[in-house]
């Protein structure tokens, strides 16, 4: 067996201190744990991690990799040096080796005996550009290598392809599979509960396209405890990375206590993803930019609220794996400015019209208010206006008109690209600003609008709302709301 811990925590820096450093840091959560040694500046560097690592020896299950430049790595020594560094780091107390197949091929099985015979060997092959073509025919070339264990990772752009590399383990007990990239990122979550041996992730550096780092794994996916039992939940969008709702839902399940997950799937192809849903077990999924519309086509059924609004965030799957949709952006709306001005008889600007902004537009007219859309796009803006008996407006109007409210409900000044808004100082006539983005929590629209001395809500109450109506509809019982809240700005601080 390769471990106790099947989550192992990945040492990786330039010099020994730091090495011996993260190393600290994973012991008090996994035994498991691998030692990058090519990611030292040189063997000197090498050689003192190595005294440092042989006057611990700490108890665990410890994996050196010193893969070579070649094959991916970082080490560019000769094959002999890199077995000879592999050679002392078991004698500083690892049990297992990680040799790649490259390595391994032009090395005579009696000379690894005689230099690595100490340790256990993890044969491996990485693929960083894609899945290869024929991936069945690499597993039975390391089968074949009759080693402790063996690893294939490879650069998965879809999730069907990071399936298809877990599938390959075929129940084998010290197989490892890894599946690299952004969009197979969830699936490195799930990675031991779909078959493979081990999970990596790293302490600080990341050695790999789309690695979870260790305090995430551990802490926020608790993946260590994923099961075949295990609810999965997600949301799916693009980009996903600055989302906030791993951190709102899977605190209310620990709150709670429930055996669910969480996860973040980029999705640029939702057929790619509504395959995913049946081996992953998806029990549901949030909905964002920009699938808010487009995920209606391949609904099921719908709640007519959503339908009416043209734009479905929450996914119920039911039965058969069948697909419901709600909208709870709705509420989200209504919570966030209801409290703050009486809606009916207000005034109010949209700003875009695409599924948040549908949302928006449909809340505040069933609440009473005079909604006017302003969008790039001319013809959207007057199919949404039409729809929620308002008015389309165009931008030079701006600055003969007021408004109880604008509402931003485009993606403009989201992170990564905080410095932008969607409208200048001078165009900002009104009484309140609503951003409905939430990280950064004060966005450039509502600095501006600060400035000027108007009233500005931010999008985290929004966000608040329509994460805590979705976690209801999928579990059934009452949300956590304070834990979750608090999770959420504690998250935005750090981001700051």
């Amino acid at each position: 067996m390769l471990g106790k811990d099947k989550i192992c925590a990945v040492v990786a820096a330039r010099d020994a201190r730091s090495m011996t450093r993260q190393l600290a840091r994973a012991l008090p959560f996994t035994r498991t744990i691998e030692l990058r040694l090519d990611w030292l500046a040189d063997d000197r560097e090498i050689a003192r991690f190595l005294r440092q690592l042989a006057a611990k020896r700490p108890r665990a299950a410890l994996i050196a990799t010193c893969r070579r430049h070649e094959a991916g790595g970082r080490y560019r020594g000769k094959i002999a040096h890199q077995l000879l560094q592999l050679a002392e780091a078991l004698r500083a107390g690892c049990t297992w080796y990680d040799l790649e197949i490259e390595s391994a091929s032009k090395c005579p099985s009696e000379l690894l005996d005689v230099l690595l015979g100490e340790g256990r060997q993890i044969t491996s092959t990485h693929f960083f550009r894609a899945m290869p073509p024929n991936p069945e025919r690499i597993v039975r070339r390391l089968l074949h290598t009759h080693t402790g264990a063996i690893k294939l990772a490879a650069q998965c752009n879809s999730l069907a392809a990071g399936l298809r590399l877990l599938r390959l383990t075929g129940g084998r007990r010290n197989f490892i599979a890894v599946p690299m990239g952004e969009v197979a990122m969830p699936l490195r979550i799930l990675a031991h509960r779909q078959g493979s041996a081990l999970a990596y992730a790293p302490i600080e550096n990341p050695t790999a396209p789309g690695q979870v780092s260790l305090s995430e794994m551990l802490s926020l996916y608790r993946a260590s405890h994923v099961t075949r039992r295990t609810r999965v939940y997600g949301v799916i969008g693009d980009p996903i990375a600055h989302s906030l709702s791993p951190q709102l839902h899977n605190t209310g399940f620990q709150a709670r206590k429930m055996d669910a997950v969480y996860l973040p799937f980029l999705v640029r192809d939702l057929r790619d993803f509504l395959g995913a849903i049946g081996p992953l077990g998806i029990a549901g999924f949030s909905v964002t930019l920009p699938h808010k519309e487009s995920i209606l086509r391949h609904l099921d059924d719908c709640d007519p609220l959503a339908a009416s609004i043209g734009a479905v965030n929450t996914v119920v799957v039911r039965a058969g794996g069948r697909l419901y949709g709600y909208n709870t952006d709705y509420v989200g709306v209504l919570r966030a400015l209801g409290r703050r001005m009486p809606l009916r008889g207000s005034r109010v600007l949209i700003l875009g019209a695409g599924g948040v902004a549908r949302a928006v537009a449909f809340a505040l007219a069933r609440a009473g208010a005079t909604v006017c859309i302003l969008a790039r796009r001319k013809h959207k803006a007057m199919a949404l206006a039409h729809a929620v008996g308002g008015a389309a407006i165009a931008r030079p109007r701006l600055a003969h008109e007021f408004f109880d409210a604008i509402v931003n409900a485009t993606p403009v000044g989201m992170h990564p690209l905080v410095d932008r808004s969607p409208l200048k100082s001078r165009e900002l006539n009104c009484r309140l600003i609503f951003d409905t983005i939430y990280h950064p929590q004060r966005t450039r629209l509502m600095q501006l609008a600060a400035r000027r001395g108007i009233e500005v809500v931010s999008g985290v109450e929004m966000f608040i709302a329509q994460g805590t109506a979705q976690w209801e509809i999928w579990t059934g019982e009452r949300a956590p709301v304070a834990p979750m809240r608090r999770a959420v700005l504690r998250a935005l601080r750090e981001a700051q």
